[in-house]
């Protein structure tokens, strides 16, 4: 005996206005008597606050009361029976219903301290001497189309230049005095169905370079009383040169975004999700050997970088 859900699009995405769709498939050797086949819609916003983005204090609060965003439950079935083999049962269940009062619906997002993830819920009751049936499937939530800008927007560009006077950090000797220069472009806004992009040049450099990354990195903010406890962490790292490239030669930036890992950048009350990219150069040293397992964003004497925010958003 199982019970399966199954959603009308396979990418699984949805928007508030729409109506989210499916199958709910049992599959039984015999039949069967339940009590009522109900489903459940749940969305909101989960946020916990670790030790290490915040004081003592605050972590004492650990896990945050959500934010609800949908909670609806409907009744599929009445009392009954399911006769043996495969019954589908199709369902048809509009996201936001008007007269509803709760929390905009904000879009999926799988963070380090903040979650916004919607579930649909399937249950057959089969009262105390039967084991009941259930299972939950996570669907995706983009914004409606109403909400977004009317046309793709061309990504922002801002320049940068990486030497060793705009690094904050201590350097190895020969990179402090013999010097490097990496300039270029890259983007600032871009779209969420589209790449981040540019370009960047090594004009000069006194030590080989061993690898050039761009970094993506997501800010979450939580309020917490009077104060706001923030922490950046790494999404992805993209590798767009290896070894040590010629010198006065431009190289294209092209970083895909990862969907469930990135959503449009948001400033709500309670919370909000930022984002950064880095554009990290990596200088070839024997330290580098022997530090292989350090935290990605410790600076190193090898390392250069140049770190810049990034507006996300959704087009049409």
């Amino acid at each position: 005996m199982s019970i399966d859900l199954k959603l009308s699009r396979f990418n699984r995405i949805y928007r508030p206005s729409e109506a989210l769709e499916g199958k709910i498939i049992i599959k039984t050797q015999s039949s069967i008597s339940h009590y009522g086949i109900r489903l459940t819609l749940k969305g909101s916003v989960n946020m916990q606050v670790r030790g290490g983005s915040a004081g003592v204090v605050e972590s004492l609060y650990g896990v945050i009361k959500p934010i609800p965003i949908l909670n609806r439950t409907i009744e599929v079935k009445p009392s009954g029976k399911i006769a043996s083999g495969t019954t589908e049962i199709p369902f048809s269940v509009t996201l936001r219903q008007k007269g509803e009062n709760l929390e905009k619906f904000y879009e999926t997002f799988h963070g380090a301290n903040i979650s916004i993830q919607y579930l649909v819920t399937v249950d057959v009751t089969r009262g105390y001497l039967h084991k009941s049936l259930s299972t939950t499937m996570e669907f995706i939530v983009e914004s409606d189309k109403a909400d977004l800008l009317q046309r793709p927007i061309p990504p922002e560009m801002v320049i940068f230049y990486i030497t060793q006077d705009t690094q904050r950090h201590s350097l190895l000797p020969e990179l402090k005095s013999g010097g490097f220069r990496v300039m270029g472009k890259i983007s600032s806004q871009c779209s969420l169905a589209g790449p981040i992009s540019g370009e960047l040049t090594v004009e000069t450099s006194a030590v080989p370079i061993h690898s050039i990354d761009i970094q993506l990195f997501r800010v979450e903010s939580i309020l917490l009383g009077e104060k706001i406890a923030t922490e950046t962490s790494l999404i992805q790292t993209t590798q767009i040169a290896d070894g040590d490239v010629c010198h006065n030669l431009t190289i294209p930036i092209y970083v895909i975004l990862p969907r469930l890992l990135t959503c449009p950048t948001t400033f709500a009350g309670p919370f909000s999700i930022e984002f950064k990219v880095a554009i990290v150069i990596s200088f070839q040293s024997d330290l580098s050997q022997l530090h292989k397992k350090t935290d990605s964003g410790t600076p190193k004497l090898w390392l250069a970088m140049e770190t810049l925010p990034l507006e996300l958003v959704r087009t049409k």
